[in-house]
């Protein structure tokens, strides 16, 4: 995944989560492997919405919902690590 494409998708996923996100992406590999998941996928379903034949798809339903479930699981490691480490404002 291009850095520069993820760190602009860092900005508006979870803002008040900035700095802790691009900590966890270094120091967390369970982490950085969500947020590469939960990136593929967002590819994924973008480029099944420009096929005019796949728009009504219910692959892309079920895929959402996955990506859905990575997002879930991104902001509980988010709120579970500032919690522990609060980070400074």
């Amino acid at each position: 995944m291009n850095s520069k494409v993820m760190n602009k998708k860092l900005k508006h996923m979870f803002p008040e989560y900035r700095d802790l996100m691009c900590m966890l992406k270094q120091e967390d590999p369970h982490f950085a492997k969500l947020l590469i998941d939960h990136d593929e996928l967002d590819r994924e379903i973008s480029h099944l919405e420009l096929d005019p034949l796949n728009h009504i798809h219910e692959n892309i339903e079920q895929l959402k919902r996955k990506k859905l479930r990575l997002k879930d699981q991104l902001y509980l490691i988010l709120q579970k690590t500032a919690h522990i480490n609060p980070q400074p404002e």
